[in-house]
């Protein structure tokens, strides 16, 4: 019996020309099941295209037991041979295709759907996670295993399915949201640091093999942000680091996010012992009844964030987040799972419909109710599944016009739009009705609200920071204090906000309200944080012991400079135990210092061109001082480094000096091996693998998330070849290929180059071949320049800017400028990293005049200001408005401008002034004036 068998409906074609098409590709089958192909081919522009693509296959295939071929689809064998990436996206595509249309027929009911989904992804996790660990230990990254040893339960690394892929409930366009941990106790001691950091690149590397979108497509999109505090935290965790978390600080929200998890991949002995481990944070022994006040409040600030508000109309409704949605049902029944599960075990299920027939078998909720429940969620999911198979959207918003209604009654099989739009407001009431009066019994009335700034209060109450008693007790004392003080900002329900975040932030423990008490000026510099920089603020919350740092006397002393910094961090450093309390004891004390350059930048104390040089000044030490701790550390294993050493250069922004609070730092590695084949050490390398192996080890050093968070992003794209050259290049090398191989490009990024640490003789024979090759490079101006603008060209087409507050990328902004001054000091032979210098250059050669050139550079200072202002402020500024006023305020002020229309006006000019003269210039070059 293969699909016409089962089929009890069939799509109608909104667009009959193409259903007719589609239609005609299936001559000889059962004349309901091409009309069905047409139908739905004819409605959704998704399946129209994958039917087409697959027309054979579907032919093959039709007669087939939908059962037996769901079962068949939903397996992977992830030994075969190929390119696993391609082949599960194909294997995703031929799945997703049959699932549409038997769904869309009746065939298969929607949670026969969401099961297949489930199991499809599952098996899809494994195989991708198999096949990562198995790279990562071929490359010798997992201490002690060769890639034959890693077996199915992938050496204890163990992947948990949260929300819907937890209850085998995925939708037709879900996210996987995954959690990855790994049992600390498989490990030794000495190898744990080194194995945590092998797994952060198996997680890294399965998330991207699912979600990365390719010509194939993608399997799943992956959201790693449900592990604990995940804005700090690496994106694979020990179980024990996690354990400790949920024990300190976990939310009402965590303990919800846990009823669906299931250990879906890896290790999943070991995953399913950690939830039970997990059990008694999950399911609370007690009647939780905050918990109805959480849920309560969760519901109400996410329709605030997406301003679905309680008279919103049908059309464009959202239908998982709206009242009376999907959402509601599952907070209903899981907000009573966590009240009453930990009394009763039977509602310890995943599911939503299981929940609630727990909950009425158990006598919480009327059987009829339960019923009623899982019928209406059921349809808002069929409904959601229709949605989202008309053109592969992640979308849960019902149409915005008639026509599209009408697509979508298609696509189900009506030919009354209107009577679909009647049933869905129909069932959206009667979920309503079901759901409000359980909230409504245990919240205040709508008309009996309590004042704005109470609430505020209610929530603050609830955070880690204000759990004790005697923190309250504080904070009752400093309330008048501390609101009349945000109350007095611009925009105080903005600093209300800021200041939440700030909090929320805080783990418990950390004695805020007892600073304020002993420090007055803390509250106000701390409001003056959350009323200009939100950002700022989050930061705080997430790192509470830079406050030490704030109300030490030395906080507002002048710069002490690099080479005090290094010698700083170099004292921290030699007392650290290890080498990861030394990587986590760099990050506290980076982050101190990081902030503090921050709020003197906020405060007015320096200026945006002074901040740059001291974030520079603060990368300087920070590698200055790791880099002996990462080399002592691999010299451990595989002994000191053959010949001179190696040598770290910054490039771009870190060459010239000039970084912002959110800079990545571009490097590159040199080594002079002097020709050394192999280390001397208990594991030996080839001089060539060692320096590899040294540059990644550095590289996870500065950017690997810790406990203490991350120090840096590092890109090494710069490097010799880029993407394709080797991480480290031998000195040798690198002067061959910069003499005989190079671009344009890379001898124009030579003019910012400076090493930073190194040996010394190292760094003298760099400086002096950096100034040779740029003084003494053969390349005519014609040619500079008709390499400048190729690479303008590609830079502008790589990126496009949607705003003038966009002040990097684009015709006239930064990049631009600063290309420009590259080409010049290229030609005229400038050893002088600086932008000013290069441009000086173009109008001492002819290029420009001087007042052209006066105008670049107040353009580059401009632009400069208004970048390093906003990444202070928000990390990338795309509209003003994201500033709020305090910002918006810091940032006139940095810029000497009245008024936003004024700022927007100048930048405008600028940025048309500069493209202007650059071209003028270029041309100029090109012709060798």
């Amino acid at each position: 019996m293969g699909f016409a068998a089962f089929m009890s409906r069939t799509a109608i074609a909104f667009d009959p020309d193409q259903g007719r098409e589609v239609e005609a590709l299936f001559d000889g089958l059962a004349p309901e099941v091409a009309r069905h192909m047409g139908g739905a081919a004819g409605s959704s522009p998704y399946l129209n295209g994958l039917i087409r693509q697959h027309a054979d296959w579907l032919r093959s295939i039709i007669d087939m037991v939908p059962a037996d071929l769901v079962a068949q689809l939903s397996t992977f064998d992830g030994e075969e041979a190929g390119d696993l990436g391609q082949r599960l996206r194909a294997a995703k595509g031929r799945l997703a295709l049959y699932l549409a249309l038997a769904d869309l027929a009746g065939v298969l009911s929607t949670e026969d759907v969401t099961i297949a989904l489930t199991d499809f992804a599952g098996n899809a996790l494994q195989a991708a996670l198999v096949h990562q660990m198995r790279r990562v230990a071929d490359r010798g990254l997992l201490p002690g295993m060769a890639a034959s040893e890693i077996g199915s339960d992938t050496a204890g690394l163990a992947v948990l399915a949260m929300g819907k892929m937890g209850a085998k409930e995925l939708n037709y366009s879900s996210d996987i949201d995954l959690i990855f941990l790994f049992d600390e106790a498989r490990w030794d001691p000495t190898d744990f640091a080194e194995a945590r950091m092998a797994f952060v690149r198996v997680t890294r590397g399965v998330a991207a093999m699912l979600s990365d979108r390719t010509a194939a497509g993608y399997v799943f999109r992956t959201d790693l942000r449900l592990r604990p505090d995940a804005s700090v935290t690496p994106v694979a965790m020990s179980m024990e680091a996690a354990e400790r978390y949920y024990e300190s600080a976990g939310r009402t929200w965590e303990r919800a996010a846990y009823i669906k998890a299931r250990a879906a991949a890896g290790d999943t002995a070991a995953g399913a012992a950690f939830l039970d481990r997990l059990a008694p944070f999950v399911w609370r022994r007690h009647l939780d009844f905050v918990a109805i006040e959480d849920a309560h409040g969760m519901r109400r600030r996410i329709r605030t964030h997406k301003r679905l508000f309680d008279d919103a109309p049908l059309q464009g409704f959202d239908i998982k987040l709206g009242r009376g949605g999907i959402r509601d049902i599952e907070f209903f029944a899981q907000t009573q799972q966590l009240i009453a599960g930990g009394r009763d075990p039977s509602l310890r299920v995943r599911g939503t419909t299981q929940a609630l027939a727990a909950l009425a078998d158990a006598g919480w909720i009327a059987a009829e109710r339960a019923t009623d429940l899982a019928r209406d969620y059921w349809e808002h999911r069929t409904l959601e599944h229709r949605l989202q198979m008309i053109r592969d959207a992640q979308t849960h918003a019902l149409p915005v016009n008639a026509d599209e209604f009408r697509r979508l009654a298609c696509l189900s099989g009506q030919t009354d739009a209107v009577a679909l739009e009647r049933e869905i407001a129909e069932r959206l009431r009667r979920v309503q009705e079901a759901t409000e009066p359980f909230y409504d019994t245990i919240t205040a009335p709508r008309d009996q609200k309590p004042a704005a700034r109470d609430d505020v209060v209610a929530r603050w109450l609830r955070l880690p920071a204000l759990r004790s008693d005697r923190a309250r007790a504080r904070f009752r004392r400093l309330r008048p204090v501390l609101f009349e003080r945000l109350e007095q900002a611009a925009r105080p329900d903005e600093a209300f906000a800021s200041f939440e975040s700030f909090l929320a932030g805080l783990p418990a423990g950390v004695q805020l309200f007892a600073l304020f008490e002993a420090n007055p000026q803390l509250v106000e510099l701390i409001v003056d944080i959350a009323a200009t920089a939100p950002g700022l603020a989050q930061y705080l919350g997430r790192n509470a012991q830079v406050l030490d740092a704030v109300i030490d006397g030395d906080f507002f002393a002048p710069w002490p400079g690099q080479a005090a910094l290094t010698r700083a961090l170099g004292e921290v450093l030699e007392k650290a135990q290890d080498y990861e309390q030394c990587l986590d004891a760099a990050r506290r004390w980076a982050k101190e210092w990081h902030f503090r350059v921050g709020v003197h930048f906020l405060r007015g104390l320096i200026s945006a061109e002074t901040a740059g040089r001291e974030y520079a000044d603060l990368a300087d030490a920070v590698l200055t001082a790791l880099m002996p701790v990462v080399t002592n550390s691999f010299a451990a294993k595989h002994g000191p480094p053959p010949g001179l050493g190696a040598m770290v250069v910054g490039m771009g922004s870190m060459g010239v000096r000039r970084l912002s609070t959110a800079s990545d730092l571009d490097l590159i590695v040199i080594y002079d091996g002097q020709d050394a084949e192999i280390s001397t050490g208990p594991r030996p390398l080839p001089t060539r693998s060692y320096y590899a192996r040294l540059t990644q080890a550095l590289v996870t050093a500065l950017s690997a998330p810790m406990s203490e968070g991350r120090l840096y992003e590092v890109d090494m794209r710069l490097r010799p070849s880029g993407r394709q050259g080797p991480v480290a290049t031998a000195w040798s090398s690198y002067q061959r290929y910069q003499r005989t191989e190079a671009w344009t490009w890379e001898h124009l990024a030579l003019t910012r180059a400076r090493a930073v640490t190194s040996p010394p003789d190292l760094t003298e024979a760099f400086e002096n071949f950096r100034q040779e090759l740029v003084q003494g490079q053969t390349r005519p101006a014609a040619k500079i320049a008709s390499d400048t603008v190729e690479m303008r060209t590609r830079l502008a087409e790589a990126k496009k800017p949607d705003s003038v507050w966009e002040v990097k990328d684009g015709a006239g902004a930064l990049r631009d400028i600063e290309l420009l001054a590259q080409a010049g000091a290229l030609t005229a032979g400038l050893t002088d990293r600086s932008t000013r210098a290069g441009l000086a250059a173009i109008a001492r050669q002819g290029y420009l005049g001087a007042t052209a050139v006066d105008e670049l550079v107040a353009a580059y200072e401009l632009l400069g200001t208004v970048q390093a202002a906003s990444r202070l402020l928000t990390n990338a500024l795309v509209g003003i408005n994201a500033l709020g006023l305090g910002g918006q305020r810091f940032l006139l002020t940095q810029t000497g401008t009245r008024s936003l229309d004024q700022l927007e006006e100048r930048l405008m000019d600028a940025k048309h002034q500069a493209a202007r003269h650059i071209e003028t210039a270029l041309e100029r070059m090109a012709g060798n004036i």
